[in-house]
């Protein structure tokens, strides 16, 4: 097994490893491509654009996700070879446990994979992350390409491609797997993480190829009817604002879900539209689904959720952008949510 290694971009080590990971791939191996529990855009395009590269130079590659994901990204090349690991364990754990490499991808910790984290930990293969979010678990691989900085993993993923030599494999699909991932986790470009390399990276993957305008209506301009039904019930009877605490909170419940006929996606992106309200500073989307409580926490400026989510919600993420699980009901995390804004109060009206 190698060595556990730090590398962020701007450190000058970069080479070295980048030159351990290309003798690697050297010669063709089983590889499987993971990603964390209800992947987004960022986490499947970069998993699906790296096996693409991958299987171009003749490896034998796998993506496997935790669980489903939602239909408005079925559209990307490869999606109808990745394994779900909840709809077929046995497939799974067999592929994972002959697995040379496994690559994980858009997170830091191999507790984002739920159950598959006790497969992938118990294979024998070398692990590596591609990720760029905050305080990665050190044992959770084996060689860790790690970047906060970095708007999205699909723009680290570039950056490492590149420096793979690699870039001629970047092929249309591959282009607009990694544009949707840069785009999405972006807000469309409107993101402080968003930086002239991001606007960059993002004119090479169209002159490769990626047709933005198609990309943004598969992803933004494809809702169907039960999901802007569901969008127009969150806004007119769930959406509760505080404006004397610049926040805002949407709720739903398992049966509120069922009544819409609620797929995977579904929900995807309703908390910025409570962000977007003039003033609100804090915006909590809270939705029960499969028994689980989960929050997705936004915010603007300087207000850091990501500590929030890990100190009260088993969560994390980014500074603006970060989610997690409550053990309470939705009622009753409603109003762990109420105390946690009045806590902030000094922060939320400076």
């Amino acid at each position: 097994m190698f060595p556990i290694v730090f590398l962020f971009l701007f450190l000058r080590p970069m080479k070295e490893k980048i030159s351990e990971i290309k003798d690697l791939l050297q010669n063709p191996k089983d590889i499987v491509i993971t990603v964390h529990r209800g992947p987004d855009a960022d986490a499947l395009g970069s998993a699906l654009a790296l096996s693409e590269v991958l299987k171009q130079l003749n490896h034998n590659v796998t993506v496997i996700s935790p669980n489903d994901y939602a239909s408005f990204l079925y559209w990307m090349k490869g999606n109808d070879q990745v394994v779900i690991y909840s709809e077929d364990k046995e497939k799974a754990q067999k592929i994972t446990n002959n697995a040379d490499l496994i690559f994980l991808l858009d997170f830091n910790s191999l507790s984002r994979i739920s159950d598959y984290s006790d497969v992938v930990e118990n294979s024998s293969a070398i692990r590596i992350i591609i990720d760029h979010h905050q305080e990665v678990d050190t044992k959770a691989a084996n060689i860790i390409i790690s970047d906060p900085k970095s708007c999205s993993t699909a723009q680290l993923l570039f950056e490492v491609i590149e420096n793979l030599e690699y870039k001629h494999l970047i092929n249309k699909d591959v282009a607009e797997s990694l544009y949707a991932g840069i785009m999405t986790d972006t807000g469309s470009f409107k993101y402080s993480s968003t930086t002239s390399k991001t606007h960059h990276i993002i004119a090479e993957l169209i002159n490769l190829g990626a047709d933005n305008s198609k990309i943004h209506d598969l992803i933004y301009d494809n809702y169907s009817e039960n999901r802007t039904k569901l969008l127009g019930y969150c806004l007119n009877d769930k959406l509760q604002i505080f404006p004397e605490l610049n926040s805002a909170i949407i709720s739903l419940t398992e049966e509120e879900l069922k009544k819409f006929n609620f797929k995977k996606g579904d929900t995807e992106g309703v908390v910025n539209y409570a962000l977007a309200i003039k003033g609100i500073i804090f915006a909590v989307f809270i939705a029960e689904k499969e028994g689980v409580v989960k929050l997705s926490l936004r915010s603007k400026g300087d207000f850091k959720v990501n500590k929030i989510a890990k100190q009260y919600f088993s969560g994390g993420g980014h500074m603006n952008a970060s989610g997690g699980i409550s053990e309470l009901s939705v009622n009753k995390t409603i109003e762990k949510v109420i105390s946690i804004f009045k806590e902030n109060k000094k922060n939320l009206t400076k």
